[in-house]
Parts: C-alpha cells; structure tokens; sequence
C-alpha cells in the first residue's frame, strides 16, 4: 500500500537527496582576490570557474545521494516485504550518515586547505538535507515497525 505515511517520508528522502544534485553544499570567498569557492555534489572549486583556480572532484558525494535516493525509492515499492524495509532503512541510514560525512570532510577539510585564509566557510542548504533526510528515514522505519507490530499482533489472535 502506497498510501500509507511511510511511503510519503521515503518519497521525502528522495527528494532531498535529488536536490542535493543542485543545491550547493558550501562556500568561501577568498579575500585576498575576491575569488569564491563552493562545494557542489560534482566538485569543489570556483563559482565562476577562473583559470588559474584549483578545483577537486567529489563525485563520491554525488554517488551516495544518488544510492540514497534509489534505496529509499527502491523501499517505497517493497511495502509487501515490511522486514526488507526495515532493513533497506537501516542501509539507507549508514548511505546518509557516509554522506555527512564526506561532506563534512570536503567541506572541513579540503576546503579549508583550498582556501587558507583566517575566515570560515558557511554552510549552504546542501549540507543539512542528508540531516533531513536521515530524520525522515527514522520516522519512516518507525512507521514501518509499527505496521509490523501491528501485523504480528493480529497473528497472535488468530
């Protein structure tokens, strides 16, 4: 059943992780040329792409949105199956809380290396939408539990 707050919560995680694809994650500007530098699921460099500028890769944060973003996608449609949704919530929750991670870490600390200067870097919308959707994952597993429990205690009574 499609219909049930479960599957709005997963579709929730879905959304996040694709916007992720487009929102930025972080950003600094260089004082000393007025240069700023953003951090995107794709890559960490310039905003405007100068020349002369390093840029890094971070298509590993690209991968784990999209992996979270196909799980949770994948787990909608296993409403039959309440265990393996369970189970796929929980891989889903290690897929987000790695993407925290190597966003913190790119943000953190190659970020902070591109750009040596005294100032910090903010932190953009990108970088709290895996905290959403590591929150609608909780609350969707919880429901799913729920409606488990619910089933087993049917079984008992028949």
């Amino acid at each position: 059943m499609i219909q049930r707050i479960q599957s709005v919560f997963l579709f929730l995680i879905v959304v996040a992780m694709v916007a992720l694809f487009f929102l930025p994650i972080w950003a600094k500007t260089n004082p000393a040329n007025n240069q700023e530098y953003a951090l995107t699921a794709f890559s960490l460099g310039p905003v405007n792409g100068a020349a002369d500028a390093a840029s890094t890769n971070t298509i590993f944060i690209a991968i784990l949105a999209g992996a979270a973003a196909l799980i949770a996608l994948y787990e909608i449609f296993q409403y039959k199956n309440r265990l393996t949704q369970m189970k796929l919530g929980l891989l889903n929750s290690l897929v987000m809380a790695a993407l925290m991670g190597c966003a913190f870490y790119f943000s953190s600390y190659v970020g902070e290396d591109l750009i040596k200067t005294n100032t910090q870097g903010e932190y953009l919308s990108g970088f709290y939408l895996p905290a959403f959707g590591l929150l609608m994952n909780v609350l969707a597993n919880r429901f799913i539990k729920r409606d488990e429990d619910l089933v087993r205690s049917m079984d008992r009574l028949r």
